[in-house]
């Protein structure tokens, strides 16, 4: 789950990392009002949306005249940003943060990860701050340092040195650095975190470090568990059909083609994907129904592919192991008996009770094609798609 950056840097100050002060707003009055209680010599105005990027995309702006904060907000609010982490729609635009502006000396990184390889939280840092981290990565190896954190043991203050020294910090800005990764660190574990990353973290002229930016992205299986960090989330900002899929334990994920799939295993869902492209179509969803469903699940999501106006075809894939081939027979009909399918329906079934569930689908005279096999199964959609469009 992610949050705005303005939530993100509330986290950050009640575990003692210093951010910048600012204020959200929802219009522009509010953020006109925020300016002029900030004070600053100058302000930035900052789009709140899921996606990185923004200011290459004209979502943040530096303003010099507290005047011309509302004129700015106006324009920004109610408008789509279209980054390079979004598709060709956009994110709407609801929330700006307001703050004050600080003279830069240097920008750095300073980020917080589980590392799946090594099985460790990892702190990354980078005295190449403000930029793509991957791109640093792939240039610029050498100027990234990662700090593995031992379970057991805990972030240990040598480690936080070993950062501060890579940054070229010195005297009390050790000390500082060492606050800020104490901070991320249990925030990371009292919060369940994925990630928490600054970037960039800033020294000013004055010397002091403040976390110019926040991400802050969490567990979504632990997230349940912390009500507090639940209630940041901004379903504006999601997917309506994945929020949707979500309240029926459904694995969704939107994409831009024209073939919907339904398939009951991640595995098998990521195979499908693979033979439809490989036989020239594109997906239009990643849809696992999982192990064990039942006729309400199986509705669920084929009304939910359906959605999808831009799907001109539909491939079922079931491999009944755990769940039975009749079941998910049985909810492909009730969903056509509730939602209009004015495009073809392919059907593949394999295992327990398979012919059952054939015999089901046969039986209909509906718009549904029985796939002998995978393979055939993924022909005939993408042909039936082709005809379509």
């Amino acid at each position: 789950m992610n949050i705005h950056e303005y939530q993100a840097k509330q986290l950050f100050r009640s575990y003692g990392i210093p951010a910048p002060e600012g204020r959200p707003a929802a219009s522009a009055q509010e953020a006109d009002r925020a300016a002029r209680e900030l004070d600053g010599a100058g302000w930035v105005v900052k789009a709140q949306v899921h996606a990185g990027g923004r200011g290459k995309a004209g979502g943040v702006k530096l303003v010099k005249r507290v005047e011309d904060v509302a004129a700015v907000s106006r324009d920004l609010l109610g408008s789509r940003l279209v980054t390079h982490q979004t598709d060709s729609a956009g994110l709407p635009v609801q929330k700006l943060l307001i703050e004050k502006t600080y003279p830069i000396k240097r920008e750095l990184y300073l980020s917080l990860i589980v590392d799946r390889g090594s099985e460790r939280m990892t702190f990354i840092v980078s005295a190449a701050g403000g930029m793509d981290i991957e791109a640093v990565a792939h240039e610029s190896p050498e100027k990234i340092l990662s700090i593995a954190i031992h379970p057991a043991a805990g972030l240990q203050a040598n480690q936080c040195r070993r950062c501060a020294y890579a940054l070229g910090l010195k005297g009390e800005q050790i000390k500082a650095l060492a606050g800020i990764m104490q901070g991320m660190y249990r925030l990371f574990l009292e919060k369940d975190a994925s990630q928490i990353e600054i970037n960039p973290l800033i020294e000013t002229e004055a010397g002091e470090l403040l976390a110019l930016d926040a991400k802050i992205n969490f567990d979504d299986n632990a997230v349940a568990a912390h009500p507090d960090i639940l209630a940041l989330r901004d379903h504006e900002q999601e997917d309506a059909r994945e929020n949707k899929a979500q309240q029926y334990g459904l694995n969704y994920i939107t994409l831009d083609g024209t073939i919907g799939c339904m398939v009951n295993g991640a595995g098998l869902a990521m195979a499908t994907m693979d033979l439809v492209k490989l036989k020239g179509g594109r997906p239009a969803n990643f849809l696992d129904v999982g192990g064990g469903t039942n006729v309400e699940k199986v509705c669920e999501a084929f009304k939910l592919i359906l959605s999808d106006g831009n799907v001109k075809a539909v491939l079922v894939n079931i491999f009944g192991g755990i769940v039975q081939c009749d079941i998910i027979a049985s909810g492909i009909l009730a969903a056509i008996k509730q939602v209009h399918v004015a495009v073809p329906v392919v059907v593949r079934l394999e295992g327990t009770n398979a012919e059952q569930g054939r015999a089901l689908l046969n039986s209909t005279g509906l718009n549904l094609y029985a796939a002998d096999d995978l393979t055939h199964a993924a022909e005939q959609v993408v042909a039936l798609a082709e005809a379509a469009a």
